[in-house]
């Protein structure tokens, strides 16, 4: 890897709070570029460069969209840092892109996907899904120190760039949790283990639900199909869309909406009242 990429890596790992996924994906794009103009500088490029690297790539627009806002961003690091004079990426233009919108359980149907486990472990991890609307790699990242049972609450701490939130639980979370911890002797460390005794991984985390919601006649579901039907839910029942902001770890919602602090308690009255799993 050239120094300069590796540079700013380093960069987005310490000051933008960037995830190992991420950091392998800018670091594969930029030594894709850097190999394009090979014998030449990464830093030496020009537009014109810039778009017969994407051109040759060929890829749906969403990819090509990533893969332009990839270079602007390296490009204005390394502008701020003086390395360069002016920025070739800034007169790209990327393609728009519609994102099609995961698919939204009705709530029945969730709440058969997240009762139909036997196992205490997967019964909790689908509880959290839907009932906190926690990322799969939130999820997997949970220890038990992170519940406040009490309180009900749990403490997301490895949310998307290292943002901390704390998330209500309703009661059939909290049971299924309690579960858990009685059938594991209530150890500390991680929530989720895997057969191992290790932290469960984000691809068995998958698994999970998937099977979850083929027992429940609701094939295909995956943990961002909960994390949306959470989030579809609580507005639908009237919570504030500025609450579900905050308990899903957005900074926004779209990009014409402002992040707006709640504390706690105004977050738990939100839920409780909108969430269909908050009183079971």
């Amino acid at each position: 890897m050239s120094q300069v990429v590796g540079r700013y890596l380093d960069y987005l790992a310490a000051e933008k709070g960037a995830s190992p996924h991420t950091l392998r994906a800018y670091g594969t794009e930029l030594e894709g570029l850097a190999a394009s103009v090979a014998p030449r500088d990464i830093l030496a490029a020009s537009i014109g460069d810039l778009r017969r690297w994407l051109a040759a790539g060929a890829r749906a627009p969403a990819s090509l969209a990533r893969r332009i806002s990839s270079l602007r961003s390296f490009y204005r690091w390394c502008l701020r840092e003086g390395l360069i004079e002016a920025s070739p990426a800034d007169r790209l233009r990327a393609p728009r892109v519609t994102l099609p919108l995961p698919r939204v359980l009705e709530v029945d149907e969730a709440s058969r996907v997240v009762e139909t486990p036997l196992l205490p472990r997967d019964r909790a991890l689908l509880e959290i899904a839907y009932g906190a609307g926690l990322r799969v790699s939130e999820l997997v990242a949970l220890d038990v120190d992170d519940l406040e049972l009490a309180e009900g609450t749990v403490r997301v701490r490895h949310g998307k760039g290292d943002k901390e939130r704390v998330v209500p639980l309703g009661q059939g979370a909290i049971d299924a949790v309690l579960a858990l911890l009685a059938a594991r002797g209530g150890h500390p460390g991680p929530l989720f283990l895997n057969k191992r005794g290790r932290r469960l991984g984000v691809r068995s985390a998958w698994e999970i639900v998937h099977q979850g919601g083929d027992a429940a006649g609701a094939p295909d579901v995956h943990p961002h199909a909960l994390r949306h039907s959470f989030a579809t839910h609580l507005v639908a029942n009237g919570a504030d869309i500025r609450a579900v902001q905050e308990l899903l770890g957005h900074a926004s919602l779209s990009t014409t909406q402002r992040y707006t602090h709640l504390d706690i308690d105004s977050l738990r009255a939100a839920y409780r009242k909108s969430h269909p799993r908050a009183k079971k």
